[in-house]
């Protein structure tokens, strides 16, 4: 069978099961059994049976909606690829401009003369620490991780990449950094516990619940952020740190009320959304 026909017949199986990005996720995946590219498909021409057997494995897996970075085992992120699976939250597109606008932070004060201190709070797979240590190469950059699993993933993908990665709770991590560090970012937990029926199922059935759910507004763990990135900045220091879409007053607020922060901002993902907060800390 050509590759054409079983993409083909992928993409309707999987539209029928609700996956959101069928064809993609279908050329994915034939791409990943065969060991190409989506782009060098066409050129594929009749796949052997022994693949089609295992893609067609692969596609009913997706059609009952296990996400398609633990079949095929990594996610891209920003320039690096990382390794997840069960375990630990799959890095979303979205991370990439929180990601993004800390590498700009961390270079503005390498273009200053300074090597730049930079902080990754509940690291997941290590996305973001491992972003800001691949195009910010002089940067020390940190990272904490509380899952078991997911640290487990993390020190996998920031092995032999310089970061400094720690097993524990964002809370009380890294005194030995309080006051001395220029960026803290973190893409936090942030989902309020009611809207639980709501979440897509690859996040709600296979993403860990420590990553997804945060108190019944979904801003406890970004308060608990906002105390620690207090405790770890430097006078005029800057955290980032993302949130819901629906969160674009409310997580900002958070930081507007303590009295600590100025230069308080939200901004938006490429799909226009309000996505992640930003402020510098005043003292």
């Amino acid at each position: 069978m050509t590759g054409r026909r079983l993409v083909r017949d992928a993409t309707a199986r999987l539209a029928a099961a609700g996956v959101p990005s069928p064809e993609y996720d279908a050329a994915e995946l034939l791409a990943h059994v065969l060991g190409t590219s989506r782009g060098r498909l066409a050129a594929a021409g009749e796949v052997p049976v022994g693949a089609v057997d295992a893609y067609d494995v692969l596609v009913a897996r997706r059609a009952r909606r296990e996400p398609l970075q633990h079949l095929t085992g990594s996610a891209a992120f920003r320039y690096v690829d990382l390794e997840v699976g069960p375990g630990v939250f799959v890095p979303r597109p979205e991370t990439e401009v929180l990601a993004g606008w800390g590498v700009e932070q961390a270079r503005a004060l390498v273009d200053a003369g300074r090597a730049p201190v930079v902080v990754d709070l509940c690291t997941g797979s290590g996305a973001i620490a491992l972003a800001v240590a691949t195009e910010v190469p002089t940067a020390e950059v940190h990272a904490v991780e509380l899952g078991d699993a997911a640290y487990a993933w993390a020190a996998r993908n920031l092995s032999g990449s310089g970061v400094d990665l720690r097993h524990g709770d964002m809370a009380d991590s890294f005194p030995d950094l309080d006051h001395g560090v220029d960026v803290v970012l973190c893409n936090p937990p942030y989902i309020p516990l009611e809207a639980y029926e709501s979440v897509a199922p690859e996040a709600r059935d296979h993403d860990p619940e420590l990553a997804l759910f945060s108190g019944l507004d979904g801003l406890t763990a970004m308060r608990m952020l906002e105390e620690v990135a207090a405790r770890l900045l430097r006078r005029s220091g800057v955290v980032g740190a993302e949130h819901a879409d629906v969160q674009g007053e409310s997580a900002p607020a958070v930081f507007t009320a303590s009295g600590r922060w100025v230069d308080v901002r939200d901004h938006r993902d490429l799909a226009g959304r309000p996505r992640f907060v930003t402020a510098r800390l005043a003292r």
